[in-house]
């Protein structure tokens, strides 16, 4: 679909790619995904050779230190990061086509931060300490920030406007974030116990932690990609919607419970990570077009290869210490930000 639409800026749309050109992209992105986990396997505080991160895969031996750092430590690392990578930013491609806004994001409209700080006063209020019961105060908080931005985005002359739910998601993040950090003044605690949680990070997350939170993040996944021609329909504009026979109120809603699916899991498994769901749909859309059906798996591609990296630049930089997850993304998607911001202005 080669039609424009007003979350994109003219200069990132480009001719549709035949489908064979966009399969092999696909192939390719997943080669570039797998040496990128090659590489957050092998590159850490201390370096591991090829050779041994190949024989911890095929010939496991217990007795060697490095086999075991693989095995329990490295790999869940880089799953964890691929996986919530390809989530954030599948979220962000999501929300982007429902405001026709090229500035949302799960973090900047706040779902990010409403899912913190549910975890948060969890912990708080009810001493919760498993990533299961995480996963549930995060969805709840990722769900009710949701609601609370487009009712208040709704208010006024012209409904939910791109502009209106950017304010909205502004003001409702700088609020909520406010609650986190008083709750966290109140209680050491509290504090201790997730103070590197909320800088964002996939330090220490063993397959356990995984496996409980994966069925959220697949089934998100599963649902956005299934929705990939409607967003297409309704990134055009409601009205068009509508007019192609599109039920607007059902795609919406699917469409908003797989970014809570996706936005609440991966706050809860690595906390609020900024700015993979504001530049990867950019990325991906430079590279396929406008169509939804495309964009949705190439954001997941991209989104779990910048995440990797993320983390091993993260690790590296400044080994033998690392600078929090979210840190890396913030340097990197921070500009990108000011520039989509000066573009709009410029418009």
């Amino acid at each position: 679909m080669a039609a424009t639409t007003a979350s994109e800026p003219n200069h990132l749309l480009r001719l549709p790619r035949s489908r064979a050109a966009l399969l092999f992209g696909l192939l390719v992105g997943a080669g570039v995904l797998l040496l990128a986990m090659m590489s957050s396997i092998a590159l850490g505080a201390a370096d591991i050779a090829p050779g041994d991160v190949w024989a911890s895969l095929f010939h496991f031996d217990p007795a060697s230190t490095d086999h075991l750092v693989i095995r329990t430590l490295r790999i869940p690392r880089a799953t964890v990061a691929a996986l919530v990578g390809a989530s954030l930013a599948v979220a962000g491609a999501i929300m982007q086509a429902l405001t026709r806004n090229p500035l949302s994001d799960p973090g900047i409209l706040g779902i990010n931060t409403g899912a913190a700080l549910g975890v948060v006063a969890g912990i708080y209020y009810l001493n919760i300490g498993s990533l299961s019961m995480y996963a549930l105060f995060a969805f709840a908080g990722a769900t009710v920030t949701a609601v609370a931005v487009y009712m208040l985005g709704s208010l006024g002359y012209g409904g939910p406007t791109p502009l209106k739910l950017t304010i909205a998601g502004a003001a409702l993040t700088a609020l909520l974030s406010s609650f986190t950090t008083g709750i966290l003044i109140l209680n050491q605690r509290t504090l201790e116990e997730v103070r590197f949680w909320l800088a964002g990070s996939v330090a220490g997350r063993d397959l356990a932690l995984l496996l409980q939170v994966t069925p959220y993040l697949l089934g998100g996944l599963l649902l956005a990609l299934a929705l990939g021609r409607q967003l297409t329909t309704i990134a055009l504009g409601e009205d068009v919607a509508r007019g192609l026979g599109q039920h607007t109120g059902w795609v919406k809603g699917l469409a908003a419970l797989a970014v809570v699916l996706l936005a609440g899991g991966s706050v809860a498994i690595a906390g609020p990570i900024a700015f993979v769901g504001l530049v990867i749909p950019h990325m991906a859309r430079f590279v396929v077009g406008v169509d939804y059906r495309w964009i949705l798996p190439y954001a997941m591609l991209l989104g779990a290869v910048f995440l990797v990296l993320s983390d091993v630049a993260a690790r590296v930089l400044v080994r033998p210490m690392e600078l929090p997850l979210g840190v890396m993304t913030a340097l990197i998607g921070g500009p990108f930000f000011i520039y989509l911001v000066r573009w709009r202005v410029r418009k």
